[in-house]
């Protein structure tokens, strides 16, 4: 028998294919794992933007998840979009029932173009009962600043501020994405509750990055799941979605943003 890891999804579904579970999926398999999803919202969105979002029930939600972890052993899970307050209580409920280890929560919110997809009701529940469930938290500046109740950051010296106060708030490691920073390379910091780590990547000129946020914390969740420590989980998944948006950048997909391309090992 041939020994995979299993990595499970608890995320909205994306229609076109670039974020949210579908995007999750095609991550883990491209980093050779077994995807799972348990569906938290259906969404009706695309390269442009989120047209609509519809909220799964709390008690699906858990029933997807119980559907899995009763059945086959769970090596990562990434948490993405969650969409309501009872979501949130589901899902923690079932993670503390089953322990899974390793917990990527990638506290989705609000959308690139400012579509809600929860916003601020769930940052306390997300604090108080997802934060000490999770091996990693992987806020971008705008979610960051949301849970830590701050302005967003706009200089590492700021991430590295706003990543101790979510530490103090109960997240055992916080990745913080600098995505959104105006200039300069790809930016992360990593504060592991011991010290800070940097993780820094060439940008990538390129309109095809829907869905990168989703893909990194994905990947981490992978690599955690195949056993690799944090630093090098987040270390190989910077160099995963910098090959990913290098091959994406001739996609022409959709009218806007489009998708990384995830697959690009296999393509060359």
């Amino acid at each position: 028998m041939t020994s995979i890891a299993k990595i499970l999804s608890i995320a909205g579904s994306d229609p076109s294919g670039g974020a949210g579970v579908q995007g999750d999926i095609k991550t883990f398999s491209a980093l050779g794992c077994y995807g799972m999803a348990a569906v938290t919202a259906l969404t009706a969105q695309n390269t442009l933007g989120v047209q609509g979002v519809q909220v799964v029930a709390p008690e699906f939600v858990a029933a997807q998840i119980e559907s899995v972890f009763s059945d086959i052993a769970v090596d990562a899970v990434k948490i993405g979009m969650i969409g309501s307050v009872a979501n949130v209580e589901a899902i923690a409920a079932q993670l503390r029932r089953f322990k899974p280890v390793n917990i990527v929560l990638d506290p989705v919110m609000v959308a690139t173009g400012g579509h809600s997809l929860g916003g601020e009701e769930l940052v306390g529940p997300i604090r108080e009962q997802l934060f000490p469930l999770a091996r990693l938290v992987t806020p971008n500046l705008i979610e960051s600043a949301l849970l830590a109740g701050d302005r967003m950051p706009e200089a590492p010296d700021e991430m590295r501020a706003i990543a101790l106060k979510l530490h103090a708030l109960g997240a055992a490691a916080v990745l913080v994405k600098g995505g959104h920073l105006p200039d300069g390379a790809a930016y992360d910091l990593l504060y592991d509750g011991a010290e800070f780590t940097e993780f820094s990547a060439p940008r990538v000129a390129t309109r095809n990055n829907h869905g990168t946020g989703c893909a990194l914390s994905s990947a981490i969740a992978a690599r955690l799941g195949q056993g690799a420590e944090l630093k090098q989980a987040i270390a190989d998944a910077k160099a995963f979605l910098s090959g990913a948006l290098e091959a994406g950048k001739a996609f022409e997909i959709g009218a806007g943003h489009g998708p990384p391309q995830h697959f690009f090992a296999l393509w060359r």
